[in-house]
């Protein structure tokens, strides 16, 4: 069986759909094409730009965001997966000019250096701490398990969650 790659290459994109989705605490009414991942919606559609695209495959982690309060990677998510679904992201996460305690403790502690993973890793914090206020050694080592960080060989970003969890009261 031979496959016309020019005719499949030539194709028409399907059209843009309409979807609605709330995204820190406020809804946006938009039109996303059919492909367009979840982070790239996020970032070029909606000018939220603190969510990273790092490998595109989930494994990095750096592109976490809530869906319906669960942590998931928005690269493998479609934005037209959204559609009606309430989304937090890094972005929404401070109020105001005050930090979270989770952002405050990754200052104090030094949790970042280049900052690309940072978002990600605080976003799947975030969502722990709000199952578990006072989780286990174990428990945090899973939830940063799947986060890659290339710069700070993650004693920093440990102390960082631990102190989170001081600051939050667990």
């Amino acid at each position: 069986m031979s496959v016309d790659i020019r005719s499949q290459a030539e194709a028409p994109e399907a059209a843009p759909r309409a979807i609605t989705l709330t995204v820190n605490g406020k809804r946006y009414s938009a039109r996303a094409e059919p492909r367009k991942t979840l982070a790239d919606f996020l970032r070029e559609d909606l000018g939220l730009t603190g969510t990273r695209v790092g490998c595109e495959h989930g494994s990095c982690g750096a592109c976490t965001v809530l869906l319906n309060g669960a942590a998931v990677r928005s690269c493998l998510m479609l934005a037209v997966q959204a559609d009606g679904q309430e989304l937090m992201t890094i972005e929404g996460l401070a109020d105001g000019n005050q930090l979270h305690p989770i952002q405050q403790a990754f200052w104090e502690e030094h949790g970042l250096q280049c900052g690309y993973c940072t978002a990600g890793i605080i976003m799947s914090l975030y969502e722990m701490l709000r199952r578990n206020p006072k989780p286990s050694d174990e428990e945090i080592y899973d939830t940063l398990g799947g986060h890659l960080c290339r710069c700070t060989g993650y004693q920093d970003i440990l102390k960082s969650a631990k102190l989170a969890i001081k600051l939050i009261g667990g």
